[in-house]
């Protein structure tokens, strides 16, 4: 099976309407402008000179509100994709975009040059939430344009945030939920951080917002990774790319960032798996056979899993079976 590649090409901040309470593109992307059409090739080909040949690869116009564009530039960036997609050179296009910009006519425009995929930056699925995060736009418009995107035959990329001021775990599970109902193919998940020259900043300055912590975040994404995959919607990101901008730069303030966010979240999954399996009586030694796939997160994110285990017992023992399915364990004891 071949592995899932995007070419980024971000498109910071152009056309959009509102400047987000969470917001400093430059720090999420390290793109300070929009590239032009020379830089956008030039882009696109370093990244097909890395790919190995087993990936399945598209080029996503990524970081800002696409289809908010005017139409000639929409059709600039897509003219210059178009020729590697009529290559093979790349499997599909992708855009990403808010919500409030989907109407038929831009989705004709996205159609007759490609894409496929097109993402909304729903970020929550509560009104009150989007009003104090400064959105300007309601889940009213996020649904129809969802279900717009759906009849008009593209793959439907639902992103999410998590500890949005006003936001709550529950706030969290419904905006999953909501998700999975209106049909999202791909699903990315993004926890607040309080970045540097955002509204966010002066709120936490104030003491009048308090982002989750990395141990909340880590909780409540063992409870939604598992929703997502059990409803077969790929969560292509969960939580920001370590950019060099972002990691060398001063710009994070505080927040639950983590460079290895979902494999933190994967290992706290098998933890609660694996404890459900171990056996009541005493034993010295333990075997945990699980797919050859699930030995990473089983074992846990720096071995975190078996270092627990360990401390109970004298012997334990992650054994590779590709005869256990998926996401499931069989624990020996002796």
């Amino acid at each position: 099976m071949k592995s899932f590649y995007t070419i980024p090409v971000f498109i910071p901040e152009m056309a959009c309407p509102h400047r987000c309470v969470f917001c400093n593109q430059h720090s999420i992307t390290s793109v300070l402008q929009a590239p032009g059409k020379k830089e956008t090739r030039g882009i696109i080909e370093k990244y097909l000179s890395t790919i190995p040949t087993n990936k399945t690869v598209d080029i996503g116009f990524l970081g800002g509100n696409f289809t908010g564009i005017p139409l000639r530039e929409q059709e600039t960036y897509l003219q210059i994709a178009r020729p590697y997609l009529q290559q093979g050179r790349v499997g599909s296009l992708r855009v990403s975009t808010r919500p409030d910009y989907i109407d038929e006519k831009v989705l004709a425009l996205l159609s007759e040059y490609g894409v496929t995929t097109i993402e909304l930056g729903a970020q929550s699925m509560r009104d009150d939430v989007l009003q104090k995060a400064g959105r300007g736009h309601s889940v009213a418009d996020t649904t129809r344009a969802a279900k717009l995107i759906k009849q008009s035959g593209f793959s439907l990329g639902l992103q999410m945030m998590t500890g949005l001021p006003g936001d709550s775990d529950d706030g969290a599970r419904h905006t999953t939920k909501r998700i999975i109902e209106l049909g999202a193919s791909n699903t990315r998940i993004y926890p607040t951080l309080v970045l540097k020259g955002t509204h966010l900043e002066e709120l936490w300055q104030q003491k009048a917002y308090r982002p989750q912590t990395l141990e909340e975040t880590v909780a409540l994404l063992a409870e939604l990774l598992p929703l997502f995959e059990e409803n077969r919607v790929d969560i292509l990101r969960t939580g920001l790319h370590p950019t060099e901008g972002f990691l060398n730069g001063n710009d994070l303030l505080d927040g639950p960032f983590h460079p290895a966010l979902k494999a933190l979240a994967l290992s706290r999954i098998w933890k609660k798996k694996i404890e459900a399996a171990l056996p009541q009586q005493a034993a010295n030694r333990i075997e945990i056979a699980v797919n050859p796939a699930d030995i990473p997160h089983a074992v846990g994110y720096q071995s975190e899993n078996k270092k627990l285990l360990q401390k109970r017992y004298r012997n334990v023992v992650f054994k590779q079976d590709a005869a256990t399915r998926k996401g499931a364990c069989h624990v020996d004891c002796c």
